[in-house]
């Protein structure tokens, strides 16, 4: 029996797996947002007689999925811009979270029978916090200016947090009837983010030390997918903010990575989280779509003409709150930021504020947080309205993610904001100065070359004058007859050059004149050269 159980549930993940797959790559031929067809997909597959019944356990979603996610996202997210937007992410994470938990607590009595106030407070801080997985994948892909993708990012991050506390007071009013006081929590919130951020900055200080004395890569990758499990359990288990104590210590070991990676461990360490992302994400998407039969099952009493007004309308009842909030809120932030922290940021534009409130997606979170309510009360009957609010919460994540995820390019494009992001001047800037700073040091040690050297310096000198050359996009005949567009064409050569190389390679592999074993480490050097963005001079 308990082989035949192993068996099922094998055999129902290499189905996800293979959903994940065949659905990735459709999202890909049709240039849509994976997230998206992932959910639609899902949806439409749990409707198909004889597919398997899954249903999403809360605790795989905060256990299991979670933690490395949210490192992921972490990682990936700039400190730079992140500390620079810490008060508008906050008005964002904090003040609208709060807002839509107190907006759907107002509204939900009026919009559906049987909801009082207290059950409307669950309701609202079920689906106020966006998901950061969403906002990650679909912000990536439809290419959102950068100053907006950073304040979805960071404050995806964090507003779990806020969320979670209003929905640990809510649940303590329905099921105990005790309504916490504001001293509780205000130092019930406190306590989260305190305890949450001591224990990430701990955890990482701790894994910081382990990896600088550790340069193994099979090692520090199982190290990597292990610490935001630590960082996770440890806040959770001292009931602290296991989201925090994990975007904590994420965006710490990121700053500290190019100190303790080497680069053959980097490169390995990318490929791997690269994958486990794209695995763990498609998995939530599909999830969230194969919900819908169970979702649908647990409904009973409501025909389906007031189910689909009862979930559109409380859709555009979030959406409404968000797009409400942020036009007061994100003024009255970059005013705060400009007058008390000086830092000169150009004033919000109106095309911004809209986008930045049309691109407020729900994801996994927000279900899981629902299926995660009790079943009953503390007397022992069932907790009230569950199943509808499990089915509400899903209508806004199929909502945000669908609508909004897909006429979210259209609105960039309409707002003139499509293109902002076309050239990077900083990473331009920083090419320069690399490139400019190696030539320095080979023409002040040109005089100082080993006899015999000389000609591999004066090529290798050439070499960094084209790629300084390209890099200003300045011609200087004085020194180089080479432009951009030579160098262009170059470069192309030397990709043409490695391609002959690796056909050779193969071709004495297939001839038995080296073994597999030679051909992998012989594939493995070219790829390094090719994957690099300028490559190493044939001279070298």
């Amino acid at each position: 029996m308990q082989s035949s159980n192993i068996l099922a549930v094998e055999l129902v993940f290499l189905l996800l797996l293979f959903f994940v797959a065949a659905l990735g790559l459709l999202a890909r031929k049709l240039q849509v947002p994976y997230p998206i067809v992932l959910v639609i997909g899902g949806a439409l597959l749990g409707l198909v007689p004889g597919i398997p019944r899954v249903t999403l356990n809360p605790d795989v979603v905060f256990f299991v999925v979670l933690p490395p996610l949210l490192y992921s996202a972490a990682w990936v997210t700039p400190w730079r811009e992140f500390s620079r937007n810490l008060v508008s992410i906050l008005f964002l994470a904090v003040g609208l979270v709060a807002f839509t938990v107190i907006g759907v607590a107002i509204a939900a009595p009026w919009f559906f029978p049987g909801f009082d106030w207290r059950l409307g407070l669950v309701l609202g801080a079920v689906i106020a916090p966006t998901d950061a997985i969403a906002a990650t994948s679909i912000a990536e892909r439809i290419g959102l200016p950068k100053r907006i993708k950073d304040l979805l990012e960071g404050e995806s991050l964090v507003n779990d947090a806020t969320g979670l506390l209003a929905l640990e007071f809510g649940i303590a009013i329905v099921v105990r009837g005790a309504t916490p006081t504001f001293t509780e929590g205000a130092f019930r919130f406190l306590y989260l983010i305190v305890g949450g951020l001591a224990v990430g900055l701990l955890i990482g200080w701790v894994a910081d030390w382990i990896e600088r004395r550790v340069d193994d890569a099979p090692i520090e990758i199982a190290l990597s997918i292990l610490i935001p499990y630590v960082a996770y359990f440890t806040a959770e288990h001292i009931r602290a903010s296991g989201v925090l104590a994990v975007v904590s210590c994420g965006l710490f070991l990121s700053r500290r990575s190019s100190r303790f990676f080497t680069p053959g461990v980097r490169l390995q360490i990318w490929a791997v989280w690269e994958a486990l992302t794209f695995i763990l994400n498609g998995l939530v998407f599909v999830l969230i779509g194969l919900q819908l039969p169970n979702v649908l099952e647990g409904i009973r009493g409501y025909g389906l003409a007031n189910l689909l007004w009862y979930g559109l309308s409380f859709a555009g009842l979030v959406i409404a709150l968000r797009i409400f909030w942020v036009f007061p809120g994100t003024k009255v932030a970059l005013g705060i930021r400009r007058r008390f922290l000086h830092q000169q940021i150009p004033p919000a534009s109106v095309r911004n504020i809209l986008i930045l409130g049309w691109a407020g997606m729900r994801g996994v979170i927000a279900l899981a947080a629902a299926i995660a309510l009790p079943q009953t009360l503390q007397d022992g009957s069932p907790f009230p309205q569950r199943n509808l609010i499990i089915f509400l919460a899903f209508c806004v994540i199929l909502v945000t993610l669908v609508l909004q995820g897909l006429t979210l390019p259209l609105l960039v494009t309409k707002c003139g904001m499509a293109h902002l992001n076309t050239s990077n001047s900083e990473e331009s800037a920083a090419r320069r100065d690399m490139v400019q700073a190696a030539l320095t040091y080979l023409e002040q040690n040109e005089s100082r070359s080993l006899e015999g050297f000389e000609e591999v310096i004066a090529d290798l000198i050439g070499h960094y004058r084209q790629r300084l050359a390209a890099a200003t996009e300045v011609l200087d005949q004085r020194e180089t007859d080479h432009s951009p567009h030579h160098h262009a064409r170059m470069d192309h050569l030397l990709r043409e050059l490695l391609r002959i190389e690796r056909q050779t390679a193969i071709q004495l592999r297939d001839e038995g004149k080296i073994n597999d074993e030679v051909l992998r480490q012989l594939e493995h050097e070219l790829d390094l050269r090719e994957a690099g963005p300028t490559h190493v001079s044939p001279a070298v």
